[in-house]
């Protein structure tokens, strides 16, 4: 292959088999789909639109992209990717940290799982070998516990362990795929497919000698300068400075609450009384006590938190905007210390913290509604820590819970006051105050997904141009543009934040300079759409279309609170531009579409 960047390998492991075959990437598909979640999608294609989830023939990928393990800003990511148990879509989800970086120093591109394991097991990748071994004196364990065994077992320097916990090997539908504790592949239970292969844990061994090595090296030097400086430079970004530095990715909560599209008490307001005690601001006040950063990133958006007596005590990383939200003004609760030990315990079991912020708030307000027998107070932290006990070992209503939003609110009764699109469950942005989000959950093809096109950017940030949250004119085209190029930085596969700085111009240069590839920005953009419409064709294999791209009556018939009062989310507006933008037929990408992009011949 003449392609740089890469290692030019990758394993594939049949787990009912116990064998293990290495082969090439063929050039072809990466200069279509260039790595991370483009080849993992259109490996997960090749595999078939219509295997079930849980079976021995679905497959589970771990694919890094060529940038990945560089010296790029923020290029240490890991994509994880399947068909998800929770949708029944394709699925990629993400993991910061370092795993991503040490895969490739491993010597890989990508390791792809198949079949069961008859016992539980554990892989071993290192030097561009990948060996299986027992892990049935790990199994039953949760991610923390597991974590520590692994490094107690090996060398610890350049080496990460991602794991499962119980919510894994229990087939929780929003299970989490974790690494060095506290980094997950959250969204769409890709832990929950790595459980029901028996496959615990990766512990993988990087080399830094296998560092990508760039085709024009001179030419990937000024590329690298480039980019970093727009991200030392940037007012988001800027290390030590920017509000991302400063303050996390929590520096949302009360920018969001204050615009009237924080989505609080599972969205029957778009505001919450006390954001302000669960903020970045708040929390560096108090109970902040280190910035650790991933690979390449002088940002260190992580923050580290401490809560040092009482019944809540806790040392964890990191307290995410996201879960953050989910599991307090989603669920009533204003309490940091609170919030903070809730997420770390959902690390531990592996689950996904916007899911399982929902599944509580849905149990909140189905109790609210008398339609469980399960007394279950708004906010009560007990109730709400006995609830992730009893969702990670599927006890009792846990059981109906482990199931995901959507399917526990059919079960009680009321799909309503499920806030779900295919069902996944939303984030921390309420379609009334952000019409752009509104389009982004409906059109994601993941399910409800804040990160498919990050429109926030624009509506809250002002990134690459303010455009008003509360209109809807222009925004489905405006998604287009985000859903493309987060196709390619997931590729790449590069930390999204890196977008609040850095454009499709650095990406060209640090692409083209790294892999030896000739293109432009039209080019590159190109490939992003191509792997967003290969995602949308798996779906509409399946048999999702325009219906599917829906978002639930609350946030089309019920107007807002605050700024966002006497406004409901228009999308069907939005829908209708965006279909016009994308080419598409009422959500189906028509075959004159597939052929103009190469997917079909």
């Amino acid at each position: 292959m003449t392609l740089g960047g890469y290692a030019s390998r990758i394993a594939r492991i049949d787990l009912t088999r116990g064998e293990i075959d290495y082969e090439e990437p063929k050039e072809d598909d990466l200069r279509k789909y260039i790595g991370g979640r483009g080849l993992g999608v259109k490996y997960v294609f090749d595999n078939g639109p219509k295997v079930e989830p849980f079976s021995e023939e679905n497959i589970l990928c771990f694919m890094v992209g060529p940038l990945v393990g560089s010296d790029v800003t923020m290029s240490g990511r890991m994509a994880v990717v399947t068909k998800s148990p929770l949708t029944g879509t394709v699925t990629d989800s993400h993991q910061g940290g370092w795993s991503g970086a040490r895969l490739r120093w491993a010597g890989f591109d990508g390791l792809i799982f198949k079949g069961r394991a008859g016992k539980p097991v554990y892989a071993h990748a290192e030097d561009g070998k990948v060996t299986l071994k027992d892990a049935s004196n790990i199994w039953g364990k949760n991610v923390h516990d597991t974590v520590k065994a692994m490094l107690d077992e090996y060398e610890k320097e350049d080496t990460s362990v991602v794991a499962i916990g119980q919510g894994g090997e229990k087939l929780v539908r929003f299970a989490a795929v974790v690494n060095e504790n506290d980094r997950a592949s959250g969204r769409g239970g890709t832990g929950a497919v790595m459980g029901w292969k028996r496959l615990k844990c990766l512990v993988i061994k990087g080399n830094i000698k296998n560092k990508p090595k760039p085709v024009r090296s001179e030419e990937f030097k000024k590329a690298v300068a480039l980019g970093n400086t727009a991200i030392v430079k940037g007012d988001v970004t800027a290390p030590r400075k920017g509000g991302l530095s400063v303050y996390g990715t929590n520096v949302l909560m009360n920018i969001v609450n204050e615009l009237g599209a924080l989505p609080a008490r599972n969205a029957q307001t778009t505001q919450f009384e006390h954001a302000d005690m669960v903020s970045g601001e708040t929390i560096k006040e108090t109970i902040l006590v280190r910035d650790p950063t991933c690979h390449a990133c002088p940002v260190a958006c992580k923050k580290e938190v401490e809560v040092k007596e009482g019944k809540y005590k806790i040392h964890m990383e990191s307290t995410e905007y996201e879960s953050m939200w989910a599991l307090g003004a989603n669920c009533g609760c204003s309490s940091k210390e609170v919030i903070a030990y809730i997420i770390n315990l959902a690390n531990d079991y592996g689950v996904d913290t916007i899911e399982l912020g929902n599944c509580l708030s849905i149990a909140m307000e189905a109790s609210q509604l008398g339609l469980v027998k399960d007394n279950v107070e708004w906010g009560n932290p007990d109730m709400m820590i006995d609830l992730v006990h009893k969702i990670g070992r599927r006890e009792g209503i846990g059981d109906v819970l482990a199931e995901g939003g959507w399917r526990a609110a059919k079960a009680f009764g009321n799909e309503g006051i499920a806030n779900q699109v295919k069902g996944q469950c939303i984030a921390a942005y309420d379609p009334r105050g952000l019409q752009g989000m509104g389009i982004g959950f409906a059109t994601s093809n993941r399910g409800a997904c804040h990160l498919r096109g990050y429109t926030p950017a624009s509506e809250v940030l002002g990134i690459p141009e303010k455009t008003d949250p509360l209109a809807w004119e222009g925004k489905g085209k405006l998604l287009k543009i985000f859903q493309d190029l987060h196709a390619i930085s997931d590729s790449f596969d590069i930390c999204k934040f890196n977008a609040f700085s850095e454009g499709i111009n650095e990406y060209v240069a640090q692409y083209v300079a790294m892999t030896g590839v000739d293109t432009d920005t039209d080019g590159l953009m190109r490939v992003g759409e191509r792997i967003y419409n290969l995602e949308r064709y798996y779906n509409n294999l399946i048999g999702f279309a325009g219906k599917d791209d829906s978002l639930p009556e609350r946030f089309l018939k019920i107007p807002g609170s605050g700024p966002a009062s006497g406004h409901v989310c228009e999308l069907g507006k939005m829908k209708k531009e965006y279909y016009e933008a994308r080419g598409w037929d009422d959500g189906v990408v028509p075959e004159n579409k597939l052929r103009e992009l190469g997917i079909i011949s």
